[in-house]
């Protein structure tokens, strides 16, 4: 029996704004959108988090036993500057400040962007299409648009009507803004004197001459606008309708919402049961913005060449950073909350460690079948990393208890709880073994070592107050000495 038929999964849905029980469409089988990044530059540290909110949330769905497609796009083309239908289209732009093809400039950053997300130990996706790969089934969803009448065509580019579209329909209903507001708090920009109203926005821009990414139409040789991508593949890939459509917050207005739009104007419905957003990631309490200079990058935070960390932090403890917050918080990255991760997360994978070095008993004084529930309790309650990785200390705590000789676990506990952490850290978490400089982790123990001999030589010579300060000053440090009847162990933690 797969897992999924006992655990029951709960998420926050954005379009109701409540919690509900997940029921895929499916029985068995789950279908997972994620509007993926526009490769025009290196990838940010906040699409980094939300990109592994959605592994994590990948990885627990094939944990459970269902069968998963994951897809999620590489946008290549029609993201114009400012996220609107004006401006310069972002590949293009940085295409001729390097005097390349547009198509290098997309092959740099996707590059880039595999390669980030390896680093981080991310699972590959399903399907990872792209937008210039399905230009073809774009025109074709642009001509039904037209054809059922929430569509024009004015010289040679193609504009959805939303005020046409909001007389039947309701836009702004995954946002929760009002056209009505829209309308007030909209001025006119120049450029766009050929939409009807500036709530509109564009299916297909006609190209202007110097625009070197170009496909034809029957309305011009132009590209399509960014919304319209993810509609086309989403349900190309995943079907009429799909379980769940997932990205960043910064999404759901326009993009989402226009996502909506283009779907119910096309076929009339929304295809997606469960619309899920990740928050914001930003740096010392204020956005990320290289505008301002609150900014760092995912090579500059691993190898610390930057002005705003004290160190470079590695892969897995950023990892283990962001999966201490819920995927819908906005996540603050600090300095010194990366130290505390730091310390939490080579405490977890030192108690890991030491699980094959521990003895068995006939009982055991924690119930091991309660504490794996509620880890499964955690993941089901809308992903809740931050207590499931709570419930891991718990268990961590315990090892070094029973290393203490202060409790006792029996074989099938001691079983049971080294699979579950494993599944837990490794499987659903996404973390790695600690990657630790082994010489300087050897040179630590050797010292370490020679400390816990000293103290036996001055507990030998009834000498308690060196005893003692020799075993409170290293736990000041993180390291805790642990006495059995075996002889003095140690364990790093915070």
């Amino acid at each position: 029996m797969p897992l999924y038929e006992n655990q029951h999964i709960k998420i926050y849905n954005s379009l109701s704004g409540e919690k509900e029980g997940f029921v895929p469409i499916t029985a068995g089988h789950v279908g997972m959108y994620v509007c993926g990044p526009t490769v025009y530059s290196n990838v940010h540290l906040g699409n980094v988090r939300t990109f592994m909110s959605f592994d994590m949330i990948f990885r627990y769905f094939k944990h459970l036993g269902y069968k998963v497609r994951y897809v999620r796009n590489i946008t290549d083309a029609g993201h114009l500057e400012n996220d609107d239908d004006v401006g310069e289209d972002k590949i293009t732009k940085k295409a001729r400040l390097e005097a390349i093809e547009p198509m290098e400039i997309v092959q740099r950053y996707t590059v880039d962007f595999h390669n980030v997300l390896n680093t981080f130990n991310f699972l590959p996706p399903s399907i990872e299409p792209t937008a210039t790969g399905h230009i073809i089934e774009q025109i074709e969803l642009i001509e039904t648009i037209i054809n059922n009448g929430f569509a024009y065509v004015v010289n040679g580019s193609v504009y959805f009507d939303v005020h046409k579209y909001n007389e039947s329909n309701t836009y702004g209903i995954l946002s929760k803004r009002k056209l009505e507001d829209l309308i007030h708090n909209t001025r006119t920009l120049d450029g766009q004197s050929d939409k009807k109203n500036p709530q509109d926005f564009a299916l297909w821009k006609k190209a202007e001459p110097a625009h070197i990414m170009r496909w034809p139409s029957p309305w011009s040789d132009g590209f399509p606008g960014w919304h319209l991508e993810c509609t086309v593949m989403s349900t190309k890939y995943l079907g009429e309708r799909f379980d769940i459509h997932g990205g960043g917050m910064d999404l759901k207005f326009p993009h989402h919402e226009c996502e909506i739009a283009q779907n119910q104007a096309a076929k009339g419905q929304d295809p997606v049961k469960y619309w899920m957003h990740a928050n914001m990631l930003e740096l010392n309490g204020s956005r990320m913005s290289k505008s301002t200079g609150n900014y760092i990058n995912p090579a500059e935070l691993l190898s610390g060449d930057n002005d705003i960390m004290s160190k470079g932090y590695s892969p897995m403890v950023v990892r283990f950073f962001m999966m201490q917050a819920s995927y819908k918080s906005v996540l603050d990255l600090t300095d010194a909350g990366l130290k505390a991760a730091e310390k939490g997360f080579h405490r977890l994978m030192d108690a890991i460690n030491l699980i094959d070095k521990l003895t068995t008993s006939s009982s055991s004084s924690f119930d091991v079948s309660s504490w794996q529930q509620k880890c499964y309790d955690a993941m089901n309650d809308d992903f809740n990393t931050p207590i499931l990785i709570a419930h891991l200390f718990d268990a961590a705590k315990f090892i070094n208890q029973i290393k203490g000789g202060n409790a006792t676990v029996t074989s099938d506990d001691l079983e049971l709880l080294k699979n579950t952490l494993n599944t837990f850290t490794f499987d659903i978490l996404g973390l790695t073994t600690a990657n630790k400089d082994s010489s300087s982790s050897d040179k630590l123990s050797a010292a370490v070592e020679i400390l816990i001999k000293l103290r036996k030589e001055a507990r030998l010579n009834k000498d308690f107050a060196l005893s003692d300060k020799i075993r409170d000053e290293l736990a000041e440090v993180g390291i805790q000495l642990n006495d059995s009847r075996e002889g003095t162990t140690f364990t790093v933690g915070s």
